[in-house]
């Protein structure tokens, strides 16, 4: 990666005199040579969560030995230096009101607070938002469908694709845009079963039923009923992390004035769509915002300050975190989320609303 950067924009190596890391627990791990096996075993304990700065040349990378190397603090084995940077980039520690962070992946990363308290969680979404796992799936790059919308009365769908290309596969803001779609139309019903006789678009395939979203160039872009169920419980999980939280300190979606969406997967969400599938809260729109890669934001804050990097520690230790693999509530209202948008419909006054109800 050096190696690319300083080819493309001219850089000689001997100018690099600095280097910020902010990676998740295990990649930090993997980075800095630490046993990274405790993070995936019961009670879940990383080897480290702070780490002192180290050299280049104890870490291998070819640039001046000499050089200094800043580690992001991790705070658990699931909650990372990633999100430490992210929370940093947020300025949530420092806001008055209360604040939710979500850094949407493989791991939904939760972190709850303002400047009097931190609380994070980490709930395992898996990676089907990121294109793995979906028969179509791919990242959000050139190629992917990123937007579809349905016409409500052809039921035909038409797509937005990422660089205004041939499509080649759908990311996750196309597959949620899609789900919640088909689901007002009635081509998916509450348990995520594609409903037959409703759309031409559906048929039958090896893998069961399937929606045929684009056929040309001699292929089809389908999205399979093990595809939506792949869906569904990432979207449960994303959901039940972010109220659990909320109720361990004895709050509500109702008292959160901003919701924070990180990640690349965030830039392209589309929040009306997300509420109607279920995995974020029926709140008013104008609370929530994208910040993008909050990641390589707080890494660009700490490049050269050490104000900012004494933030990033302040952040790691005063963050409590919350292992919801243990929780009996967690999995409670998780199988709740496995129906479009919930089994309890109050929650969504206004996709209820959008039913008719």
């Amino acid at each position: 990666m050096l190696a690319l950067l300083m080819k493309n924009h001219h850089i000689n190596i001997k100018s690099i005199d600095n280097v910020v890391v902010a990676g998740n627990t295990t990649m930090t791990h993997l980075f800095l040579g630490l046993d990274p096996g405790a993070i995936r075993e019961e009670p879940y304990i990383p080897t480290a969560n702070v780490f002192p700065l180290s050299f280049a040349g104890e870490l291998g990378i070819k640039i001046n030995p000499d050089t200094p190397v800043y580690t992001f603090p991790c705070v658990a084995s699931y909650v990372g230096g990633d999100i430490t940077a992210g929370v940093l980039a947020s300025r949530l520690h420092k806001k008055t009101e209360l604040c939710l962070f979500l850094d949407i992946g493989t791991n939904g990363e939760i972190v709850l607070g303002n400047s009097e308290f931190l609380v994070a969680a980490a709930c395992s979404a898996g990676p089907c938002f990121e294109g793995s796992g979906i028969k179509h799936g791919m990242r959000a790059t050139e190629g992917a469908v990123e937007d579809v919308v349905m016409d409500r009365k052809t039921l035909e769908p038409e797509i937005k694709v990422i660089g205004g290309s041939v499509p080649i596969g759908i990311c996750g803001s196309g597959m949620i845009d899609l789900a919640a779609e088909m689901f007002l139309t009635g081509i998916l019903n509450q348990k995520g079963k594609l409903q037959k006789g409703v759309s031409k678009r559906v048929r039958e395939s090896e893998d069961g039923a399937e929606f045929v979203l684009y056929q040309g160039n001699g292929r089809d872009i389908v999205l399979t009923e093990p595809d939506i169920e792949n869906i569904i419980r990432a979207k449960a999980a994303i959901y039940a992390g972010c109220s659990i939280l909320l109720k361990e300190v004895g709050f509500t979606f109702n008292d959160v004035r901003k919701v924070y969406i990180a990640g690349g997967f965030g830039k392209f969400l589309d929040i009306d769509k997300a509420i109607i599938l279920g995995m974020l809260p029926d709140i008013s729109r104008e609370k929530f915002e994208f910040l993008g890669n909050t990641s390589i934001t707080g890494a660009y804050l700490c490049m050269l300050s050490r104000r900012m990097r004494e933030e990033a520690e302040e952040i790691a230790r005063k963050m409590t975190y919350l292992e919801l693999s243990v929780s009996r509530s967690f999995m409670d209202e998780y199988v709740s989320g496995l129906f479009i948008p919930h089994t309890n419909m109050e929650a969504f006054p206004g996709v209820k609303k959008l039913m008719g109800g």
